[in-house]
């Protein structure tokens, strides 16, 4: 695909400085730009590239001043890195596009209905009496269980996994070997000492424009759903346990795990590695600091939690309750050695 920076710009609401007529066939970073591609420029950091790319043209804010001369073309818009992101959307969505039809083998069962323009790659399989929206597309080796429900424009990447009786929205993304619906981690203790299955009957369901990293797993819940509201992304190798219920727009990072029945609110962030244990609630537009545990429920919004640290549970728990107060004892401790 080429485009003129004249018609880039008019799909970005910007200007170009310099040769409209340039065009752009590939998106380059600004470090490694070569002629024929396009980059951007929205951090500082990244400005004396700016001054040596070789790119074709280089997308800036309107505000942006150079301080030095330069030799690609700019188009100036409000916001960079958004201008960028719009480009990279539409280019995702004439490649996504080019997928169409039917590729063999490939099996979906006669009680199931898909869509118009979808595309089902080799080797992919649809189970029983499943309902599949328009312009879905599902890449080779990837699995539809029985009685799923998936909305329209959504892609399911090669590997994907969606258990019997998922309910997908609208606009929904699933990367590779993802697993919507796997069973929750429910096992009762016997008297023996081993444990019992506890049958898991529950679903998944993901709202519109849900994105799920690949190899995430959502479990289905024992009784009820598992549920990931509108909007919300979760990165690459997370987990997320039966009947856990995450607010709209909430992102979630790589290797974090959310515990069995806890609620996040909406506009959270979980960065990597964060725990958080199951039964608790989660305020809106909580943060939640890399390898952080969080062990209790979060009440107030908009606060951030970062820490953690591993030991015995009685020594921790004592600990903490001091830890908690140090600011307090410093200023009895500052007042004490202002006494004669």
């Amino acid at each position: 695909m080429e485009f003129t920076l004249r018609q880039l710009a008019d799909l970005l609401g910007g200007k170009v400085e310099g040769d409209e007529s340039v065009k752009v066939n590939r998106l380059d970073k600004i470090q490694e730009g070569k002629p024929g591609g396009i980059s951007f420029l929205a951090n500082e950091k990244y400005e004396p590239y700016l001054y040596q790319t070789a790119a074709s043209a280089v997308i800036v804010s309107e505000g942006f001043k150079p301080s030095k001369a330069y030799q690609t073309n700019l188009i100036r818009v409000k916001d960079a890195y958004s201008s960028f992101t719009q480009i990279l959307e539409t280019y995702s969505q004439f490649t996504k596009a080019s997928f169409q039809g039917i590729e063999e083998p490939s099996y979906m069962d006669p009680s199931s209905q898909i869509g118009k323009g979808h595309y089902r790659g080799a080797f992919s399989y649809i189970g029983k009496n499943t309902q599949i929206g328009n312009q879905v597309k599902i890449h080779p080796h990837s699995y539809i269980g029985n009685q799923v429900k998936i909305g329209d424009n959504c892609i399911i990447h090669p590997g994907a996994k969606i258990c019997d009786g998922s309910v997908i929205g609208n606009h929904c993304e699933i990367h590779p070997g993802a697993v919507i619906g796997s069973d929750g981690f429910g096992f009762a203790p016997q008297e023996d000492g081993s444990y019992k299955a506890i049958p898991q009957i529950g679903n998944v369901i993901l709202e519109d424009w849900v994105s799920i990293g690949a190899n995430v797993t959502v479990d289905c819940a024992t009784m009820g759903s598992t549920i990931i509201r509108k909007g919300a992304k979760i990165d690459n190798l997370v987990q997320i346990a039966h009947n856990v219920i995450i607010g709209e727009n909430t992102v979630i990072a790589a290797q974090a795990g959310v515990s069995g029945s806890s609620e996040l609110g909406k506009n959270c962030v979980i960065a990597g590695k964060a725990g958080i244990v199951g039964h608790i609630k989660i305020a809106d537009k909580t943060t939640i600091g890399a390898n952080t545990g969080v062990i209790k429920s979060i009440k107030k919004p908009g606060q951030t939690f970062f820490g953690y640290i591993g030991m015995e549970m009685k020594q921790f728990l004592k600990s903490y309750s001091i830890f908690k107060n140090l600011e307090d004892l410093e200023s009895r401790i500052k007042e004490l050695e202002k006494k004669p």
